[in-house]
């Protein structure tokens, strides 16, 4: 399943305009790994913006096939970009393998991993911290993905289609503009290279195998600030500040608190940014999903960072961390 799919526990979706078995099965008979062949569907929990079916073939191979809904166009979700980071993610050794993708029918197929999808209560460890710190740097070590993301720019796609469309808007939202710009400021100010990024790094989007972490599901993968990574991974875990910390420091081999306040703020635009994600598909989902309620939740905790005093403290922090020219450079991941 994905990222926004998987959101806190989401129930089965209904059909709506997602695809339902059969149209899926009839679907996979025009790929070629699977024409001729025997197989069983098994739709996967989750599914916002995709359906999600198991398929198991008649020689043992089992596949995840994923089956994008029209109505994700209003999302930002650039599909053959997520075919081809899949794919640089799978040479990386961090995401499963591609094995086809057919953008004429919606639909992308990828190898099947066994293991265990994280929640939030696993993140909630320095341990488990410190291994998704390590797949991260790994991803953040591939070559440029397809396409940027920019959580600043994807906020005002999303604000603008809100406006436009009449979708509902959280009391105060467009108060909060000011800051917000101060912070993509700052935070511009200060970025270093961009970086190949997962950019929707939920629990639910990290698996274990028993052996190692791996990374699913690309629909909002694109080159990014490492900061923005680090920074809503926590913010979707709604892990305590020493976690961003830790994790920060697992990621850069040493305690970085400039870099923790970039993924603080980040972490704030997550929320924000996301929060108009909800609104959108709370407009013109068609799976039986309180996207509302879960965006307002976002928001709330968004709202209360941007009113915490702190914030002007993180700004500082960052703004007079600007290195000058002949200055120690920034640091870089661990190896």
């Amino acid at each position: 399943m994905t990222g926004r799919d998987a959101a806190r526990g989401t129930p089965a979706a209904r059909l709506g305009g997602l695809t339902d078995a059969a149209t899926a099965d009839a679907v996979l008979d025009h790929l070629a790994s699977f024409r001729g062949r025997k197989r069983r569907l098994r739709l996967l929990a989750g599914g916002l913006t995709n359906r999600n079916y198991q398929v198991s073939v008649d020689d043992g191979t089992r596949v995840v096939a994923r089956f994008s809904s029209p109505k994700s166009t209003l999302l930002a979700i650039d599909r053959e970009a997520e075919y081809q980071n899949s794919r640089l993610a799978a040479a990386a050794g961090v995401g499963p393998a591609v094995i086809e993708f057919a953008p004429d029918y919606g639909v992308l197929v990828v190898e099947w991993i066994e293991g265990r999808t994280f929640d939030d209560s696993l993140l909630d460890d320095e341990t488990q911290l410190a291994r998704v710190a390590d797949i991260c740097r790994r991803l953040h070590a591939a070559p440029p993905f397809a396409g940027d993301f920019d959580m600043f720019d994807v906020q005002r796609r999303y604000l603008g289609i809100v406006q436009e469309f009449g979708f509902r808007l959280p009391d105060d939202y467009v108060d909060f503009e000011p800051t917000v710009r101060r912070i993509e400021v700052v935070l511009r100010t200060t970025a270093g290279p961009p970086v190949p990024c997962h950019n929707d790094l939920l629990a639910a989007n990290i698996m274990d195998d028993g052996e190692r972490l791996w990374l699913i599901d690309y629909e909002y993968s694109g080159n990014n600030d490492a900061c923005f990574e680090l920074g809503n991974l926590w913010s979707e875990a709604a892990l305590p500040p020493d976690r961003l910390d830790h994790l920060v420091a697992c990621y850069f081999g040493r305690p970085a608190p400039v870099e923790a306040a970039r993924a603080r703020l980040y972490g704030l635009m997550a929320k924000y940014g996301w929060t108009l994600w909800a609104s959108i598909q709370d407009a013109v989902s068609d799976v039986d999903f309180d996207f509302w309620e879960w965006g307002m939740e976002k928001y709330a905790r968004a709202c209360a960072e941007f009113r915490d005093p702190g914030i002007e403290q993180l700004i500082t922090t960052i703004r007079e961390s600007v290195r000058t020219e002949g200055a120690e450079p920034w640091p870089t991941p661990a190896r």
